[in-house]
């Protein structure tokens, strides 16, 4: 492989490894990246914002998670691969089930946990998928965050993406100008084959609303001589 190649390669990776922070915020597994985003930031040219979500909306969306998976665990066990998001309470399952009865199970199950608002039940009736399909699923998720940290008329962070056998999954608070031009930025990325999208449509007042009310980054400190 020649220089420029790696090059190349250096600078896709790189422009994932900085969606995957732009996604992260309060509640996440990827405190490292929490720098990035502290009280809002303009990355690579692209706006990027913290999460429009309040914190406290955004603990409960995690307890939502964590209590949902502990619950199918008991409930369903190793016979369904189940993958649960959930964004001001509403609820995303994805994933795969054997049988329908197991589908609605896991839908039951999760419906009944405290403080969910709503269930999308996008569970599949198959078996698991291979190897090559979920690893097609992680690239295309770091290549839409990628894609959104690269455009300059986005809040990258104001949304959610999972991404199940090609179809995208968009989640969020956001206004009807941006959730259009997400889903544009998404049909254009390589191997999506469906975009679903999942999102509470704010006010361009309203954004503006939550955008004066973020906390100021604070001012960088001189570097001692």
């Amino acid at each position: 492989m020649t220089v420029k190649a790696n090059r190349g390669l250096t600078a896709i990776f790189g422009r994932m490894m900085l969606a995957t922070c732009a996604a992260a915020v309060l509640g996440t597994s990827l405190t490292g990246c929490f720098p990035l985003l502290a009280g809002g930031a303009i990355a690579g040219g692209a706006l990027v914002a913290t999460d429009r979500r309040t914190s406290g909306a955004q603990l409960e969306d995690e307890g939502i998670e964590l209590r949902a998976m502990s619950r199918l665990r008991d409930n369903v066990g190793s016979r369904a691969r189940v993958s649960v998001t959930s964004y001001n309470r509403q609820v995303l399952l994805t994933g795969e089930v054997l049988n329908e009865q197991d589908k609605k199970l896991v839908e039951q199950v999760v419906s009944r946990v405290e403080n969910v608002a709503s269930v999308v039940n996008e569970l599949a009736i198959i078996n698991s998928p291979s190897l090559v399909q979920r690893t097609s699923d992680v690239l295309i998720t770091g290549q839409v965050k990628a894609m959104f940290v690269d455009a300059k008329d986005l809040y990258a962070n104001s949304f959610k993406v999972v991404t199940e056998r090609g179809t995208v999954y968009l989640m969020g608070r956001v206004t009807q100008r941006e959730a259009d031009r997400a889903t544009e930025i998404v049909r254009g990325a390589r191997g999506v084959q469906k975009v679903v999208r999942i999102l509470e449509i704010i006010s361009e007042d309203e954004m503006r609303s939550l955008l004066l009310t973020q906390p100021k980054p604070a001012p960088a400190e001189a570097a001692p001589r």
